[in-house]
């Protein structure tokens, strides 16, 4: 599965045709280049970040005031994670517009919990600064989860054991945030590609 996954990053044979702008945009290809961004530039911003609730956000004011290109590389991370959020919503109404989920079923699914995932990615990140802004936003989502009867009360209890802010909440949040979750999109990610390569859909020649 993973030389298959390989083989569809670096393809031996490409087809001129296939060299044109098409109605995919290749808006998958896209969003998994944005992907490999934000672990690159994620790996960078961990040497300086430290996860605790009293020195978080001193840790972002020193990787913005004081690290050399501290503040670009984090710019790039945080808007990465809007572009990738972008990029992965029109890969998906292009395959709803298209009908194409109908002949890809498993592949349809396998991409709807890449969506659910990178959402929840976006969210676990949204407390590490530890600012105000971080604070509300994550009360706020706490709440929302609250409308789930039973879900919401079990994520609660995994995600926020000591509450929003709290130093065993921000070291789950920093755990799914920095390893869990981007280790099950790169799995997901290679599972949607062999399927891909193996159902020779777009790419026949393969």
């Amino acid at each position: 599965m993973f030389t298959a996954f390989l083989k569809h990053l670096f393809p031996r044979l490409v087809l001129s045709r296939n060299l044109k702008i098409t109605y995919t945009f290749c808006l998958g290809g896209m969003a998994f280049t944005v992907f490999l961004l934000l672990i690159v530039t994620g790996c960078l911003l961990l040497f300086y970040y430290t996860p605790s609730p009293d020195n978080a956000y001193k840790s972002i004011l020193f990787i913005e005031e004081t690290v050399f290109g501290g503040k670009l590389i984090r710019n790039i991370h945080r808007m990465g994670s809007h572009f990738l959020l972008i990029l992965i919503f029109l890969h998906i109404l292009r395959v709803l517009l298209t009908g194409s989920f109908k002949f890809r079923k498993y592949n349809w699914i396998v991409g709807m919990f890449l969506l659910i995932l990178v959402l929840f990615e976006g969210y676990t990140g949204y407390l590490l600064p530890m600012d105000q802004l971080a604070y509300w936003a994550t009360q706020t989502g706490m709440e929302l989860f609250k409308i789930f009867p039973l879900g919401g009360f079990i994520v609660e209890k995994i995600l926020i054991p000591d509450g929003v802010g709290g130093p065993l909440t921000l070291s789950r949040f920093y755990a799914f945030h920095v390893f869990v979750v981007p280790l099950t999109l790169m799995i997901l990610c290679v599972i949607h590609f062999y399927k891909i390569r193996k159902d020779k859909g777009v790419l026949p020649y393969l």
